[in-house]
């Protein structure tokens, strides 16, 4: 399984020119990706810098046929003509996908500047490894304290996730759910092994990283870095402002890719490319198998 997270700047390149096709082509040549994981993705927002309010969720959809679409939408705002403006997070699959959940993360009033809603957006796919949680987020910029929040809140689902996947372990899956069958109540897969990915506004040495690391409460498997995991003491490669210099006097490291520790024997590869100027972050890859 090859998946590739990337914050798209909603297509936005160093250039400054708007080009969702480039962003699906830079992806592929990176790698023959199973899951895409995007976040900062548009709809209907005129207003932002290159754009001519192209609804990128369905543009990059139709970029790649056969991966299933899924949009998670942090940002959800009335545009006055009867339409609605979207910002936020898309997974795209080629593996089947069963069951998807949208998590809306603390969106506080804290800091000086006000931020964005922001949401977790989770997916199920069923890999050869098995079926894993794919999540995919992007964390506040702007607080300290706003981004504590929502790294809680993000452990809090994974020790929820873990807990289901504990109570279906126990139950016999012979026939599972086939009563609630075609209904809401309809059982499907949630496993504990989990990958998570993103744009989490924080260097590798903050203490939130290492917060994200911590052991669950409920004793499932832990959220672990995947880089170190691949790439044993060396530095992780930057994945922010290499190219753009002005929103970024010096580059950095913000986007991670997270994975349970029942995963780590299955990495078997992260890489950065530093090469594409297609956004003002660079895009990072993992393989497990």
């Amino acid at each position: 399984m090859k998946l590739i997270t990337w914050n798209i700047q909603w297509c936005k390149g160093c250039d400054g020119r708007v080009a969702p096709r480039r962003i699906v082509d830079d992806a592929r040549a990176m790698g023959d990706f199973d899951v895409l994981c995007l976040q900062e993705v548009a709809a209907n927002f005129p207003g932002l810098d290159g754009s001519s309010g192209e609804d990128q969720f369905r543009e990059l959809a139709e970029l790649l046929p056969g991966f299933e679409p899924v949009a998670g939408i942090a940002v959800d705002l009335p545009d006055g003509k009867g339409g609605r403006r979207r910002f936020g997070n898309l997974v795209l699959s080629r593996l089947p996908v069963l069951r998807v959940l949208r998590h809306q993360l603390p969106w506080l009033p804290a800091g000086a500047k006000a931020g964005m809603p922001r949401m977790l957006l989770e997916a199920v796919v069923r890999a050869p490894l098995g079926d894993i949680r794919v999540m995919t987020t992007h964390l506040e910029y702007y607080s300290a304290a706003h981004r504590a929040a929502q790294v809680a809140a993000i452990r809090a689902v994974h020790a929820q996730s873990c807990s289901h996947a504990r109570r279906d372990a126990k139950r016999d899956n012979q026939g599972a759910g086939s009563e609630d069958r075609d209904s809401p109540f309809q059982w499907s897969s949630h496993p504990a092994s989990a990958v998570l990915t993103g744009d989490f506004n924080y260097k590798p040495d903050d203490d939130l990283h290492q917060r994200m690391q911590d052991p669950v409460d409920n004793e499932g498997p832990r959220l672990i870095d995947s880089w170190v995991v691949a790439n044993p003491g060396i530095a992780h490669d930057h994945t922010l402002g290499l190219y753009d210099r002005k929103q970024w006097p010096a580059s950095y490291t913000s986007d991670f890719i997270y994975v349970t520790e029942d995963l780590a024997g299955q990495v078997r590869r992260v890489a950065v490319d530093l090469q594409t100027q297609s956004s003002d972050h660079q895009p990072v890859l993992i393989e497990l198998g």
